[in-house]
């Protein structure tokens, strides 16, 4: 697999020559018109094996070979050009795919209303040979233990053609908002607590889900402890049934970072009690703040490698959005909100408005200024092959369980084609 950066001048046809294959092959891929013209900046991926290299002034086989960390006699071989020999600038030489490596890949999807629309169908469907597991989101717990279930539809039979394993997500949410006051009663009762775990267990057995995940946000900071104490009471019974435990934790960069939506989250404690952990790391750039990169890969590793530090590498699932963000400027503090949209969705807008998609190299992520129709200026913020292959390539930098995705049903699919080129994606059985 290849990403090609598409430059002034590009046609599906240029590029498709370039690399041997059909137009159609491209288009496909990466779910484009072959009648729209590209934009400039646009990453496509070109599916095929392996990857190309032009070579570039000073460059040999010596200096190529370690660029993509391979032998330069095999890379010579598979060339069949002499290794004495000068590379002409400009040679394209073949560059075998490296060995893939395995990951757990979860999935959020968030019904609304009385069923799933045909929009979040197709989206599981075309992600779950990806996945491992397919998280509905969620079982909202109750002040007297119960729960409230989400629409599940025909989520599970989706799920099962393509081995994705359903994740059962409980939440404190409370008329739609995270509530503290929820999470007080919960862990700080007893009898409540024994009713929730009573009502999870069956309809984790009746759905049939594998794994028991519990994101209580915005918690009291006093009840850190409680929460601790909790998940060690849900881990043995959840464990007695054969069922996993995670929780989703957000992204903290140190044991001591305190407020609404950090202090109660340990991690060092999660990391001990439960089997993997979901960190939230994404929403820098956030739909009532500031444009900036939703997921920027500086502060990404920054809570990774903290994350690390407490938690056993092969428990965490780094977290990642499937959406950017689109700003009116200027941003004004308590003003509009950006509104989001998909990857796909920012392209067709860089086409439309006539603006090159660029590139910020440093946070790795992919963005456009345009003016509407008013004249208002706009920046957009969200993802494209490169910055999803630049957190592949920090996943496995840090050996890190997998990723998990917020949310399906924003369509993005180089992704997934990333995920299959990088991954062997472990189902479970």
């Amino acid at each position: 697999m290849q990403i090609h950066v598409v430059e002034s001048g590009d046609s599906l046809n240029s590029i498709a020559n370039t690399y041997s294959i059909s137009p159609n092959q491209i288009a496909s891929a990466n779910q484009v018109s072959e009648t729209d013209p590209l934009v400039i900046g646009q990453s496509l991926v070109i599916p095929i094996q392996g990857s190309y290299y032009w070579v570039q002034s000073g460059d040999s086989m010596s200096s190529i070979a370690q660029k993509f960390g391979m032998n330069q006699n095999t890379l010579a071989q598979t060339n069949e050009w002499p290794i004495e020999r000068e590379l002409p600038v400009g040679f394209r030489l073949y560059i075998p795919q490296k060995p893939k490596s395995m990951g757990v890949f979860n999935a959020y999807i968030e019904p609304s209303g009385d069923a799933f629309s045909e929009v979040l169908q197709n989206a599981a469907r075309e992600s779950a040979p990806y996945l491992t597991y397919l998280a509905p989101f969620s079982y909202h717990a109750n002040r007297d233990g119960s729960l409230t279930p989400p629409q599940l539809d025909d989520l599970a039979s989706i799920a099962a053609e393509d081995g994705a394993t359903l994740m059962m997500v409980i939440s404190n949410l409370e008329e739609g908002q995270f509530s503290a006051e929820l999470g007080e009663i919960i862990l700080n009762n007893e009898d409540v607590q024994d009713n929730l775990l009573n009502n999870i267990i069956s309809v984790a057995k009746e759905q049939n889900f594998k794994d028991i995940h519990f994101d209580f946000e915005f918690l009291r900071p006093e009840d850190r402890e409680a929460y601790n104490q909790f998940l060690r009471k849900a881990a043995d019974r959840i464990h007695q049934e054969g069922f996993l435990i995670s929780t989703a934790l957000a992204p903290k960069t140190s044991a001591e970072q305190t407020g609404a939506w950090y202090t109660a989250h340990d991690y060092k404690a999660h990391g001990e009690i439960v089997d993997f952990v979901v960190i939230m790391s994404y929403e820098w750039g956030y739909s009532g703040g500031p444009p900036m990169p939703v997921s920027p890969i500086t502060e990404v590793r920054k809570v990774l490698e903290y994350a690390i530090s407490e938690i056993p590498s092969n428990k965490i699932l780094m977290g990642q959005n499937l959406y950017g963000y689109d700003w009116t400027l200027p941003f004004e503090p308590g003003g509009d909100y950006a509104k989001a949209l998909s990857p796909q969705a920012a392209i067709s807008l860089a086409r439309e408005r006539n603006v090159p998609i660029q590139y910020d190299y440093t946070e790795q992520a992919p963005f456009i200024d345009y003016k509407d129709d008013e004249g208002q200026d706009h920046k957009v913020w969200f993802e494209d092959a490169r910055s999803i292959q630049a957190k592949f390539n920090l996943l496995k930098e840090l050996q890190l369980r997998g990723m998990s995705y917020w949310k399906l049903g924003l369509a993005f699919p180089q992704n997934w084609l990333l995920i299959d080129d990088n991954f062997n994606v472990i189902k479970m059985t």
